[in-house]
């Protein structure tokens, strides 16, 4: 049992780094391999034959039926007529190859007679020097699992989520690889998993600096406007998010809790770990939206009241103006008996009392906070 003790280690030796130029995330498909199929590869007692030329899959599987163990093909956004012949080989369900084939699917879990079909989204975080309204903070790609009694098959799609590394660390335990088909379907799960734990705590430092700048006092000079369409933005990316966790949560469940036959019951167990981090990062995303939503509303409600501190402003200045406005208009008046108009003193007492007046207004309106 010391191989199932270091399992977490084996399968989880860090978590993935999101900053740039990682390399956490292959962006290319192999030069070497112009076809759909990255990688073709049969594990006998939990380690690799290494052959002369690379195997076909259908080599493989006839090595697999004629000596045993089991066969992991890897294939990056195949199409319909590359998949079919595969599709055949394993005896996969149309349904299931048609999901694998079109993509854009939510993730499941689907149990067919001889093999088990499951979906994960991968998610990977969009570096950026400074969130804008149109910055994309998250991709989504996808990896489908096809898992048999004597073959395992992922099918990618999206540029990013690469499992050539997870291979290579895998095949460094024969051990764990020994235990089968679904010890390949454990790590891939942890992997996806762990890359969203990665994202999240990246999100939330976005988060974190919306929540910052919204509250930040001295922003008077800050384009009114800009801030709610960040937030909204960002908004867009965590329900992308959500899409891709949520849905989740029940396939980790059946994997944890039922027992299944395509399933090692000393790998079974460790899916409840990754059960566990799906449920964590899922009440991360729900909290992030409803942060969100009460971000965007502090924010809504600040510029509602920069709107009415800005009114009160032009109120007080317009009932200022209005005391010389009234008497110039009094005074401009064609009447020939105005008061004190043929008094020497009189223009300046006239001019004395509007300022005055105008001055008291002003003091009581910036007592008052209006001004």
């Amino acid at each position: 049992m010391s191989m199932i003790r270091d399992l977490r280690a084996v399968v989880r030796p860090a978590r993935p780094s999101l900053r740039k130029d990682s390399g956490a995330y292959d962006t290319t498909r192999d030069p070497a391999t112009p076809s759909a199929v990255v990688d073709c590869a049969v594990y006998r007692d939990g380690r690799r034959l290494e052959t002369d030329k690379p195997l076909t899959p259908h080599e493989a599987m006839r090595q697999v039926r004629r000596d045993g163990g089991f066969v992991w093909i890897g294939l990056h956004e195949p199409t319909e007529a590359e998949f079919s012949g595969i599709a055949g080989e394993f005896g996969l369900h149309p349904l299931a190859v048609e999901d694998a084939v079109q993509a854009h699917q939510r993730p499941k879990l689907e149990r067919y007679d001889d093999s088990l079909f499951t979906v994960f989204k991968t998610i990977h975080y969009v570096e950026h020097d400074e969130l804008t309204a149109n910055s994309e903070v998250v991709e989504t790609g996808e990896v489908m699992c096809f898992t048999g009694r004597d073959f395992f098959i992922t099918v990618r799609h999206g540029g990013q989520g690469s499992l050539r590394a997870l291979r290579h660390r895998l095949q460094d335990d024969p051990e764990l690889l020994a235990k089968g088909p679904s010890a390949v379907l454990h790590a891939i799960a942890d992997h996806v998993v762990d890359g969203y734990i990665a994202v999240a705590d990246a999100v939330q430092d976005d988060i974190d600096e919306v929540e910052t700048e919204v509250f930040s006092p001295g922003r008077k000079g800050a384009p009114r406007g800009t801030d709610a369409g960040r937030i909204y933005q960002l908004k867009r990316e965590v329900l992308e998010f959500k899409r891709a966790v949520s849905p989740l949560l029940r396939p980790m469940q059946l994997l944890s809790e039922r027992p299944m036959r395509l399933v090692d019951p000393d790998i079974q167990k460790y899916f409840r770990d990754v059960a566990d981090h799906v449920a964590r990062v899922h009440e991360q995303v729900i909290g992030f939206d409803e942060l969100l939503n009460s971000i965007l509303q502090a924010n809504l409600a600040q510029a509602s009241v920069a709107q009415n501190e800005d009114m009160r402003k032009i109120t007080s200045w317009a009932a200022i103006i209005a005391v010389p406005t009234m008497v110039c208009g009094v005074y401009g008046m064609n009447f020939d008996y105005m008061p004190e108009t043929q008094w020497k003193y009189g223009y300046p007492l006239v001019l004395g009392i509007t300022v005055t007046i105008c001055l008291g207004i002003h003091r009581t309106l910036k007592r008052n906070g209006w001004l």
